[in-house]
This record gives structure tokens, C-alpha cells and sequence, in this order.
């Protein structure tokens, strides 16, 4: 018999390439919930228009679905803005009350994406790991994100669920919003801009948005619980992801590197990816120099003449 799965945010910037995985993986029914979903269904993914600000719709919804398995990927994510936005408290909510229904319609494993933010980046000079990086978000976005994970943690043992919470560092590829880092860089170059940037020294631990969706469908089909690390486990410069791009648009001499000043910000944000490998058994498989690569092209294609 067919296993089915709930997919929350389903038309995101993750949720697009999750749900490509598991229609590749076959055998079961996917649900993906969208306020804007595709006109029509397609053999794996059946979609459900709602809005989560309908608490009364999305719980009955759950609970006429009744699926064994979770991943709640929908969020409040303006750029700029979600770090202190007080969306993030209405987001608790309304994800303890999804945790809630699919827990009470016979829910068995659950994936829900926490941040990288949830930990504390003024003492992060090393990988972070789960077990011993302490956790102390200094955003409201982080903290509500880890307020949830605790409050999921406390209640899903006592009502059969399988909890586990991703927590991905710094992803790009296709399909992501125009103002943020690549992107931005990207359009830039291609329409001959210059590109002012900071020094760029900061290390940041960057993984293509694929390998992000391709890490929470494994470890949605592991066994392994709590908090997770989705991440390359490679540190690099931002400077050195800009000049990157640079190099694949053909355009090195548009960078203007040191032209903004520099922020206050960790040096280093990097994940220790242990347990990503050796207990969810998952290997990225882009490079992140193919990666750019890929994403210029992608980028080429959208904004070419039609």
C-alpha cells in the first residue's frame, strides 16, 4: 500500500525540488499544500490550495488526509524582513497546530525545518554541531524557529510521532528570490552592472538547494530523530562565491570588491555534517563550482528575450 506524505509549502524555494524526489522515488501519494498550487495534479503529487492563516481548513484537511508522514517546509520568508518580522510568532502557532492534527490523525514521522539561525553565531568558530553548539538565536526568526523545535521535541513522544528537525545552513540555486546573494549577483553581472561588495572574508557554508530537498527526503525516510544539520560541511568566502559567479557570466572585471564596508557578522557559519552522513547516510551531489555554474545557466535562460 501506497505511503502518503504531507508537504507544507510545497511551491517553495525548497519544496519544488522536494517534490521531485519523492515523485522520483515512487510508491507513494504526495500531498503538497500551496496558496497558489499548479492548475493541475500529476500522477504522484495530488495538490491542495489553503491558506495557513485558515487554522479551521488546514486542521480538517489534515485530518481528512491522514498521512503517515510530515514535511513542513512553509514559513514566513520575506527577504530582508523575516528576521525580525512578528509573522514568525503566528508561525509557531500555526505549525503546533499542524504538528497537532497530524498527530491526532495518525501521523508517524515528521520532518520540520528549523535554521542554522537557532544557533549561537557570536561563538561559532568551529562546525556546529547539533550535540554541543550552544543554541541561542539572536533574531526573533531564530528564536521562534527554536522555540517550536522544543515545544515539537516536548510533545511528539507522548503521541507516536517520529520527530525530526532540519536545520539548513546557507542554500541557492534555481528558482530563489531575486535579492538575495546569488541571484542578485547574478542579474547583476548579467546585465552588466557592477557588483559592489563587502571584502567578502566571511565563511559561509553554502549547499545547493537539490542536495538541501535531497537531505530532508532522506532523512525523512531514516529513522533518525532531533535536530539535523543540512549542510555542504565546507566553509568558503563569500567574496569567493562572487567571483565565482563573476567567472561564469564571463564578466571578473564588474566585481568591486572592499566598494561596501564591511558588517558586523561571524566570520565563520559552517555545519558539522556528521550526522547527516553517517546516521541519515546522505552525500551531497553538487560541487559548488557546478553548482554556480548551474545556476548562472538557469538564470541565462529566465532572463533571455522570448
Amino acid at each position: 500500500m501506497a505511503v502518503s506524505t504531507l508537504v507544507t509549502g510545497a511551491s517553495g524555494f525548497i519544496g519544488c525540488p522536494l517534490l521531485e524526489r519523492l515523485r522520483s522515488g515512487g510508491g507513494e501519494q504526495v500531498h503538497a499544500l500551496s496558496r497558489e498550487p499548479p492548475a493541475e495534479d500529476d500522477r504522484a503529487v495530488r495538490w491542495h490550495r489553503v491558506d495557513f492563516a485558515d487554522a479551521t481548513a488546514v486542521e480538517q484537511l489534515v485530518r481528512e488526509l491522514a498521512p503517515e508522514r510530515l514535511v513542513h517546509l512553509a514559513w514566513y520568508v520575506e527577504h530582508g524582513r523575516f528576521w525580525s518580522a512578528p509573522e514568525n510568532i503566528w508561525w509557531v502557532e500555526r505549525s503546533l497546530a499542524l504538528l497537532r492534527a497530524f498527530a491526532e490523525s495518525g501521523g508517524r514521522r515528521a520532518v520540520m525545518l528549523g535554521t542554522c539561525a537557532e544557533y549561537d553565531w557570536s561563538v561559532a568558530d568551529a562546525p556546529l554541531r547539533e550535540s554541543s553548539a550552544p543554541v541561542a538565536p539572536a533574531t526573533l526568526y531564530g528564536t521562534a524557529k527554536d522555540a517550536l523545535r522544543r515545544l515539537a521535541e516536548a510533545y511528539a513522544p507522548g503521541t507516536g510521532v517520529e520527530l525530526a528537525w532540519a536545520r539548513p545552513f546557507f542554500f541557492y540555486g534555481p528558482g530563489e528570490g531575486p535579492a538575495r546573494l546569488v541571484p542578485a549577483v547574478v542579474r547583476g553581472l548579467l546585465a552588466g552592472e557592477p557588483v559592489e561588495t563587502t571584502a567578502g572574508t566571511q565563511r559561509r557554508d553554502f549547499m545547493h538547494v537539490e542536495d538541501v530537498a535531497g537531505a530532508i527526503v532522506a532523512l525523512l525516510e531514516s529513522d533518525v530523530r532531533g535536530p539535523v544539520n543540512v549542510a555542504s560541511g565546507e566553509a568558503v568566502a563569500v567574496l569567493d562565491v562572487v567571483e565565482q559567479l563573476a567567472a561564469a557570466v564571463g564578466r571578473r572585471e564588474l566585481v568591486r570588491a572592499g566598494a561596501l564596508p564591511s558588517r558586523a557578522e561571524p566570520e565563520l557559519l559552517v555545519g558539522d555534517t556528521a550526522r547527516l552522513r553517517e546516521e541519515v547516510g546522505f552525500t551531497p551531489r553538487w560541487t559548488l563550482e557546478d553548482g554556480l555554474q548551474a545556476t548562472v545557466r538557469w538564470w541565462e535562460a529566465q532572463l533571455a528575450p522570448r
